[in-house]
């Protein structure tokens, strides 16, 4: 299995970052990709790529930070980080008009600027959605971004809004909320065709059951895959090998033993 969303540069693991590791690779996770969200965590997560030989990096800036972003000076720092070999997407980029912590307008150009970045260096990139469909499907369609496509991930939205997103070119990645009683990722996880499901845990948010209220980690995405094939009503194996297909696909990564030191 792979972990497609992953935040193993932030402080929670400090202390036991290696043990976090050795437990994904026990679980069966044998790739991780570390999301950045500002530019000090970009080299945070390249510093993990290096470390870890089966770690991978998406870089970018997340919406609630967007009010850093500084136009073509950004770019141009975006596009000179993203040149390190094991960065397989730009992300986490979009819209958040859930807790607006940058002005919305301001959004919208950091979310457009780097989708042009994504489209210069020919990687997908990671969505953050948060009660903002409308405006992220009008970008991605006006921007062409199918054209490198991408996921969106920890999927909020109604079964209708995510056939929409896979209709635009992008993937679903589901995480621990689907273990949730009633989430509606639920209904998006039994629904929506499996070639366009990928797995993620968001660590260190949304840990699920049964270890709702801790800090989640990669070796969780396990459970996800568990409650994912409850609900289609197919083997754990069948989801693993999928999910593993697909973001393998999408990101350009093969398939390593287990997450090792280099």
């Amino acid at each position: 299995m792979i972990d497609t969303h992953a935040h193993l540069d932030f402080p929670e693991f400090d202390a036991d970052r290696d043990d976090v590791v050795r437990r994904a690779n026990e679980a069966g996770i044998h790739t991780i990709i570390n999301i950045a969200t500002d530019f000090e965590s970009c080299e945070r997560v390249l510093g993990l790529a290096d470390q870890f030989t089966n770690m991978y990096a998406a870089l970018g800036v997340h919406p609630h930070d967007a009010k850093s972003w500084r136009g073509d000076k950004s770019a141009q720092q975006l596009k000179q980080l993203a040149a390190h070999p094991k960065v397989v997407a730009i992300g986490e980029i979009g819209l958040d008009y859930y807790r607006d912590h940058s002005p919305r307008d301001l959004q919208k150009v950091a979310f457009i600027e780097q989708i042009a970045v994504a489209k210069e260096l020919r990687l997908p990139i990671v969505i953050h959605n948060r009660e903002a469909y409308g405006d992220i499907f009008d970008v991605v369609l006006r921007e062409d971004a199918y054209m490198v496509g991408g996921i969106s991930h920890c999927f909020s939205g109604t079964v209708i809004e995510a056939m929409k997103t896979i209709e635009l070119g992008f993937h679903i990645s589901v995480n621990g909320i689907l273990t949730y009683k009633n989430a509606t990722m639920a209904d998006v996880g039994r629904e929506i065709r499996l070639d366009r499901i990928l797995l993620e845990t968001d660590c260190p948010f949304l840990t699920p059951q049964p270890y709702r209220g801790k800090r989640n980690e990669p070796s969780y995405v396990s459970f996800v895959a568990d409650k994912l094939a409850e609900l289609r009503g197919i083997s754990k194996d069948e989801v693993s090998r999928q999910t593993d297909a697909n973001a393998r696909q999408l990101f350009c990564i093969p398939t390593p033993a287990a997450v090792v030191r280099s």
